[in-house]
């Protein structure tokens, strides 16, 4: 689509001779990596590559199944976004995309609030004292401010008329409807507006948006401090050995990042810890020494632990298949629980999973068996 619509730009230009741009909005929302929990697609690469490719061939761009050896018409491409640090680091580098941050400040916020009151005459102090008055909120808060206005009156006709009334009223009616034009008082804009605010402070308070940005939060170094993973590159890769059927990758790799090496640090459990008393014993134990000190780990911590398998096709592609999770907090169990699970997909790539049950976010991704492997 990306493609067609360029060349539908050069077209444009290049016919009818007048100026043409392909705009995308919010790229970030749709190709961007908010988290490690984000899944990497293969839309999400091709529009990255895509987009890349565009940039250093703007004349030379293509559709699937033809080729044109006529140099197009260079067509500029216009992205928004609220976060580019999630999108491809090579898509946003210097020299491929020029990038371009809005930051208004007190006289832009003044000039662009007087525009979205210029149809009610609200006088140039008022603007000023409403400005100064939330100084922190976005631009779209004022927006909101005007149209909260305007909602008054349609809930002072839904109680006039009744709410069994409003469907005949609105929808079956021959009279259309009419609203007088409201009177923007400025303390009554500032009391709505001060309803705003507390709404977004009850939203605080219920920590949905704590949740929503909490994987970002706890990535920033001043939450958490960097680690392997955090260092880990974009695109996932995997050792050569196993797309030859070895079974094995080779460790000393410096250039190969391995999926058992990623792990979620996640915010350390507030649940009690358990008796330092868990039974030792794993000496017939098919898991290494390394597995068992990390499931004696999670669940001391209240975490719960799971299982999940893949054969080789789907380890490439990271589409890995989940299995129930192990409810049990006792280590002997939960490691025979693991060891049958090794035994049921011995011919599988098997990873060990940390879950935290309160948050729902995982804690530990770890690769603990390959195909004709016991254990690794």
């Amino acid at each position: 689509m990306i493609r067609l619509r360029y060349r539908e730009a050069a077209e444009l230009v290049r016919v009818r001779g007048v100026m043409a741009v392909l705009m995308i909005n919010d790229l970030d929302a749709g190709a961007g990596r908010f988290d490690a929990l984000t899944q990497y697609t293969v839309n999400t690469q091709l529009v990255n590559n895509t987009l890349m490719n565009i940039a250093d061939h703007p004349t030379n761009v293509q559709l699937p199944g033809s080729y044109d050896e006529q140099p197009i018409q260079r067509v500029p491409i216009v992205v928004t976004g609220n976060d580019f640090a999630t999108l491809y680091e090579p898509l946003v580098r210097d020299g491929r995309m020029e990038k371009f941050y809005w930051q208004p400040d007190r006289d832009d916020r003044l000039g662009i609030v007087s525009g979205i009151f210029e149809p009610d005459n609200l006088s140039p102090a008022a603007i000023t004292q409403l400005v100064d008055t939330f100084p922190h909120q976005a631009i779209d808060f004022y927006g909101a401010l005007r149209a909260r206005v305007y909602d008054e009156q349609v809930r002072d006709f839904i109680h006039s008329v009744g709410i069994r009334a409003v469907s005949s009223r609105v929808v079956n009616s021959d009279q259309p409807l009419h609203f007088a034009k409201p009177t923007f008082v400025l303390d009554h804009l500032l009391a709505v507006g001060q309803q705003l605010v507390d709404e977004q402070q009850r939203l605080q308070n219920m920590r949905l948006g704590d949740q929503y940005n909490r994987a970002l939060r706890e990535r920033s170094p001043q939450r958490q401090p960097p680690t392997a993973s955090s260092s880990a590159p974009f695109y996932r890769t995997y050792a050569t050995a196993i797309d030859n059927g070895s079974g094995s990758s080779d460790p000393s790799s410096p250039d190969i990042a391995h999926p058992d090496v990623g792990h979620f640090n996640g915010p350390q459990s507030s649940h009690p810890q358990m008796p330092e008393s868990i039974p030792d014993n794993n000496s017939a134990s098919r898991l290494s020494a390394e597995t068992v000190n990390q499931v004696r780990s999670l669940l001391q911590q209240g975490y719960r632990v799971g299982i999940e398998h893949a054969d080789q096709r789907r380890f490439r592609t990271n589409a890995w298949q989940s299995c129930s999770t192990i409810q049990t907090r006792e280590l002997q169990a939960a490691i025979a629980t693991l060891e049958q699970y090794l035994g049921d997909f011995a011919n599988e790539y098997v990873r060990l999973i940390g879950i935290d049950p309160d948050k729902k976010q995982r804690v530990l991704e770890q690769v603990i068996q390959r195909p004709s492997q016991s254990a690794h």
